[in-house]
């Protein structure tokens, strides 16, 4: 089946050719027909990204009057990421129509502006439901001849307490209106909302109540407590080509992993609620642009977050409740293209994997924790093949003649050699000897029920990443002040610089995680830094040459002050 099969108009079949849409998804097959030749209302029980925004965004393009001066459909969504999301979308489908009037409504932002956009009233409202609310008792939002309400992610914005906004919201609008209410899981509150304010709802499934996304891969790894944070390195080192999120439990949690990652070279940032709406706004625009390979978040933080092609999902704890995981392993897998789930678990908690499985109907495979040979192998690997699809720029052809010369007394492969292991060396030095990791759980379930078959009750560790092992890719050292030279940066507090990003650009520029680094000031427009003497010049040197720096201008700090 294609789009032309479902009876969209042409201006619409025009504009959704442009955007690469050539076959509907399962969910859109199913509900776009139904919208357009039938009047009854519709739960649609389907994964985040799988086309819901398509599947009630069309249909309603299609009936909605463009000559009416009434807002005639009314899209609630849980996060101010998920309503621009949607109006952009749907903007996107519209571009061919005339008179369309789409508007986006949500709170972090200046509500002044909102207002003056309402000026002229949309026939097409997407809206958060506090805002909503907000615009409703100003007058500026008016929701007697609404035909289409569509609630979409339902469950987020019952998990984000919204419940008693959306009964608010229900109850000012028509009751002749035509209600859509789309939901990864189906819930009791999801059901009480149906029964109380839909007519006779048509369920539309695709695949079971709660279950995962099929192109998902589901894995789990036994680790120890205190060497959780550890494992996940070897898990991001074992691909490199990662781009994905790893959940915790908690704000300080995610703090925490964070700053750990950063610190130790990973190209990382924190997503999470103590972060303000331009913080939040300028990690996720990063993390869209894969400016940021690996986000670190809170299930409240990510909740709403519709980023495309992750591969990896990792679960440093596991949620607390089955449905928060469907949600979670969802994010990656989308749009028909295949994801891996991972999940961390300690031995104590392996029992929760298998009520997961049931609710998922999927079955999750053990997955061993690569060995410090199997990293080095997968990262050579994939260096090569960057190599190899690499297309030189031609400016390096003059350059060329006086490169051959300098080698001309070394063979082939010793040229390979070398310049895999200026790339390799400090890789293959952190892995040389590391820590066979399943054996240490393995040890730890075997004294666990030695411990057990003796009568003893054993002792439990508290949980955190405190406990991890000291051993880091970036060793951090106290330099003695009379062996270092006071450096500052072009970036302060205002550029919103702290210790742990000057610490990854460090990391990145030099690609030296050996360099010592002592005291750390940071005033509103420079950060000033300690260096160890004998780094300096490869410092400034790096910091000069490298693409990685560009904008970052460093330099010695004369005088006293």
């Amino acid at each position: 089946m294609n789009f032309n099969e479902l009876g969209l108009k042409q201006e619409i079949l025009t504009a959704i050719a442009e955007m690469g849409f050539v076959e509907p998804s399962e969910i859109q097959a199913e509900v776009i027909p139904y919208l357009l030749n039938e009047t009854g209302d519709v739960v649609g029980l389907a994964q985040t990204g799988t086309g819901k925004t398509a599947a009630f965004g069309l249909p309603i393009l299609q009936t909605i009057d463009t000559k009416s001066k009434h807002t005639q459909a009314l899209i609630l969504s849980p996060t101010r990421e998920l309503c621009m999301q949607i109006a952009t979308e749907m903007s996107k489908y519209a571009s061919g129509m005339h008179g369309v009037h789409i508007v986006a409504v949500y709170g972090g932002e200046d509500i002044r502006k909102q207002l003056k956009e309402l000026d002229t009233t949309p026939q097409i409202l997407v809206a958060t439901p506090g805002r909503l609310i907000d615009l409703m008792e100003r007058k500026k939002v008016h929701l007697e001849n609404i035909q289409y309400l569509i609630l979409d992610e339902a469950d987020e914005m019952l998990n984000m307490g919204f419940l008693d906004d959306i009964n608010t919201i229900l109850e000012k609008t028509p009751e002749a209106r035509r209600t859509l209410l789309f939901s990864a899981t189906m819930p009791n509150e999801i059901a009480k909302i149906a029964m109380n304010y839909m007519k006779n709802p048509v369920e539309i499934s695709v695949g079971k109540k709660n279950e995962a996304a099929k192109n998902v891969e589901h894995y789990y790894v036994l680790t120890k407590q205190s060497t959780r944070y550890e494992v996940l390195k070897r898990l991001l080192d074992y691909y490199p080509d990662i781009y994905g999120i790893v959940f915790c439990r908690t704000r300080q949690e995610t703090k925490d992993v964070a700053e750990k990652l950063m610190v130790d070279g990973y190209n990382a940032d924190a997503l999470h609620g103590d972060l303000s709406q331009a913080q939040r706004d300028s990690v996720m625009n990063k993390f869209r642009l894969r400016a940021l390979q690996i986000l670190v978040a809170t299930d409240v933080a990510a909740r709403g977050l519709d980023v495309n092609d992750l591969t990896h999902v990792i679960h440093y704890n596991l949620p607390d409740d089955r449905e928060t995981y469907t949600h979670r392993s969802g994010r990656t897998g989308r749009v028909n293209k295949s994801g891996i789930s991972i999940a961390l678990v300690t031995p104590r908690e392996k029992g929760a994997i298998k009520p997961i499985e049931r609710v998922i109907n999927h079955p999750f495979n053990q997955m061993e924790i690569p060995s410090g040979g199997m990293v080095c192998q997968k990262q050579l690997y994939y260096m090569v093949e960057k190599m190899q699809s690499l297309e030189p720029d031609k400016k390096l052809e003059r350059y060329m003649p006086d490169v051959v010369e300098l080698l001309k007394n070394m063979d082939r492969d010793d040229i390979i050699r070398r310049f895999i292991a200026l790339q390799f060396n400090q890789l293959l030095e952190y892995y040389h000897n590391s820590t066979d990791l399943n054996a240490s759980v393995q040890q730890e379930i075997k004294s666990s029920r030695d411990s057990k078959s003796r009568g003893s009750k054993g002792s439990r560790r508290g949980a955190g990443i405190d406990d991890e092992p000291k051993k880091s890719r970036r060793q951090m050292r106290v330099v003695d002040k009379g062996d270092t030279l006071r450096l500052k940066i072009n970036r302060g507090r205002k550029d919103g610089f702290e210790p742990k990003r000057l610490l990854g650009l460090i990391n990145d520029v030099t690609g030296d995680k050996s360099i010592k680094i002592g005291d750390i000031d940071i005033s509103p427009k420079f950060t000033f830094f300690d260096v160890d003497k004998k780094c300096v010049k490869q410092l400034m040197q790096a910091f000069a040459s490298s693409p990685r720096a560009k904008g970052f201008i460093i330099g010695e700090v004369k005088g006293n002050r």
